[in-house]
């Protein structure tokens, strides 16, 4: 194993317990985690095979995919001479990655969507409100325009239809002008920072309601678009189920209510698939307590016929 060091991750795993329980990982099966993030997920389905006592066939793997090719690093050092591997691939192209890999069939698959911790942690990359850095938000800087750039060009109507759609922002047009005027000023947005200090001043101050922060929908809707999220998700779930073995089972979890409605429908209108979950898993509140994150989650899981 390398002598370099791994750098201390900080997220921790949504609904760890009830993704295992779900999934319930074989000890000689082959399991797929989409999102691997900081590993947490993967790190737990590859434990639980190898510490299965009831079969002595302990050939069971994770192969692990993630967009972000610094988290692939990452946790390529993390998981080296075990039984997780990490590949960095865009969950969309679950088909190309397997057939790369010489695999057909598997056991389970899982998404966890959304970002992870240690990308808000990371200010170069925009994702969180106070980051100083430049607005990015890809997960593949690799790939496609940074968020400020399509600040640059898109119609002031165009950016206020993505921050509604894909935020649900009320305020979406207010937002819109305000950034078209800056650009139209020779001050266009750049930081991450300074979207969220413009998203607060157009939105209306609600007494008693400080849950989270104004800038959140905007900056969730921008992350969205930039990254096409929801046409992943779509075409991961046209695809993923025909990998699935028999009895094979996918478990996604998802944080707002437009990947939840997408996961929904694909599972109920896949003649393959039997529904698991009628209503979504949600996170304990000694979980919530724990790691506020987890209050959005939602975990639906289905079955391969």
């Amino acid at each position: 194993m390398s002598d370099e060091i791994v750098p201390e991750l900080r997220h921790i795993a949504v609904m760890a317990n009830e993704v295992l329980r779900t999934l319930a990982p074989k000890p000689d099966g082959v399991y797929v985690d989409g999102t691997l993030g900081a590993g947490g997920h993967s790190g737990l389905i590859g434990e639980t095979i190898l510490n299965d006592v009831t079969n002595v066939n302990k050939s069971g793997y994770v192969i692990s995919f993630d967009r972000d090719a610094k988290a692939v690093a990452v946790a390529q050092k993390r998981f080296a001479g075990t039984n997780v591997h990490p590949y960095h691939a865009d969950y969309r192209d679950i088909d190309i990655a397997l057939d790369q890999l010489g695999v057909q069939n598997v056991d389970g698959m899982l998404l966890d969507l959304g970002l992870s911790s240690d990308q808000l942690d990371d200010a170069e990359r925009g994702f969180s409100f106070d980051a100083s850095g430049d607005l990015d938000l890809r997960f593949d800087i690799s790939e496609g325009r940074p968020m400020w750039e399509w600040l640059g060009f898109l119609t002031e109507e165009r950016i206020a239809d993505l921050i509604f759609q894909y935020g649900e922002e009320r305020y979406s047009r207010r937002i819109a002008r305000a950034i078209v005027e800056r650009r139209e000023n020779r001050q266009p947005i750049r930081k991450a920072n300074d979207l969220a200090q413009l998203v607060r001043r157009c939105i209306p101050h609600a007494p008693g309601k400080t849950r989270i922060d104004p800038a959140t929908r905007t900056f969730q809707a921008m992350r969205i678009f930039v990254n096409d999220e929801l046409g992943a998700l779509e075409e991961f779930l046209k695809t993923a189920p025909a990998r699935l073995n028999t009895g094979g089972r996918m478990a996604i979890i998802s944080f707002h209510s437009l990947e939840d409605r997408i996961v929904k429908t694909a599972f109920r209108e896949n003649p393959a698939l039997n529904v698991l979950t009628k209503k979504p898993i949600e996170a304990s509140d000694a979980e919530v307590g724990r790691n506020p994150r987890a209050r959005s989650a939602k975990l639906r899981v289905a079955e391969k016929k």
